[in-house]
């Protein structure tokens, strides 16, 4: 889907490819190939910035080319197909001298943001900012799925409190996984930051991203986000490391307790078990013509079982 819009004093309008105006912002969503080509003609970005984004293991990094700045960084988005995972995607942005471009294989949150509903809230013109806008809110989605993660590996371990079943761990393993995702991205996206740092203040490219003094406060908030949003990955990291491991400690246990209970049952019942296959051979065996001879084997077979079951409890293998 391409998309191409324009914010003014009092509403964000949506041009087309003929009306098109420097400061503009083309926004590409699931683009096609004539998607593609259509950016690269009105933009003359190069090709590799414009189809850097559709890779979905592509690497947050800034490339410069021919007054063209590429910021690629990794964004979390929820897919259709399996909700409930946690996962991030490319997200390209290209800052040329006359238009701001974002290119995403996917819907997502972020740029969901700007929407005509917040208009009031950001500028396309205003490039550095709005690109500084962006990092900012891809932070802020970090942080809102960190605590939403917090939270469901609380719940997890209530329900696994109560019972031991696979599907909570299986969930644990599928936070892990998603926390693992989101702390590279985050590494990675923080190096952008401090890298774009380094880039306003060279003159080569100062034309291209003019940093304002305005922009300053927004890029500290956009570095202390990450900051923070690494320092939380990391110490959920450590606290489902740690959980994963007490509970398949909690699992053992329980697995040698039962073991334990199954061993004890079968010795209890492996001494009436015996007494009855001796005194069912075909061969003289004490009280075998007493009248009383059946109740006096009975009630020596439940005195060794009491004794055994006692013995047995002392020791705690029940």
């Amino acid at each position: 889907m391409l998309k191409i819009s324009k914010t003014f004093d009092d509403r964000l309008l949506e041009l087309n490819q003929d009306n098109i105006e420097s400061g503009a912002w083309i926004s590409l969503i699931k683009p096609t190939a004539e998607e593609l080509l259509i950016t690269e003609r009105l933009t003359a970005a190069p090709q590799d910035f414009v189809r850097s984004a559709l890779d979905p293991e592509e690497s947050s990094r800034i490339e410069i080319e021919d007054n063209h700045i590429l910021v690629l960084i990794n964004v979390p988005v929820n897919h259709e197909d399996r909700p409930g995972e946690y996962d991030t995607i490319p997200l390209g942005i290209i800052v040329t001298p006359d238009f701001f471009v974002t290119i995403c294989q996917e819907h997502n949150d972020i740029l969901q943001s700007f929407t005509e509903t917040r208009y009031r809230y950001f500028s396309t013109y205003k490039r550095t900012r709005f690109l500084f806008q962006l990092l900012y809110h891809s932070a802020l989605l970090f942080l809102k799925d960190l605590r939403q993660m917090a939270r469901k590996s609380d719940r997890i371990e209530q329900d696994l409190r109560l019972s031991m079943k696979n599907e909570e761990l299986f969930q644990l393993l599928d936070l892990q996984k998603g926390l693992t995702y989101y702390s590279m991205s985050l590494r990675s996206n923080r190096v952008v930051v401090e890298r774009l740092l380094r880039l306003c203040s060279n003159p080569q490219v100062n034309h291209l991203i003019k940093f304002r003094e305005e922009d300053e406060e927004l890029l500290d908030d956009v570095r202390v986000e990450y900051d923070q949003s690494i320092e939380m990955a990391q110490i959920q990291t450590d606290v489902l490391a740690g959980m994963m491991d007490a509970f398949a400690s909690v699992i053992s246990n329980n697995l040698n307790m039962v073991m334990k209970f199954l061993a004890s049952v079968t010795i209890v019942m492996a001494i009436p078990t015996m007494i009855a296959s001796f005194f069912g051979m075909n061969v003289p065996v004490p009280w075998a013509s007493h009248p009383m001879g059946f109740f006096i084997v009975g009630m020596v077979t439940m005195a060794l079982t009491i004794v055994t079951i006692v013995i047995l409890w002392k020791k705690k293998f029940f």
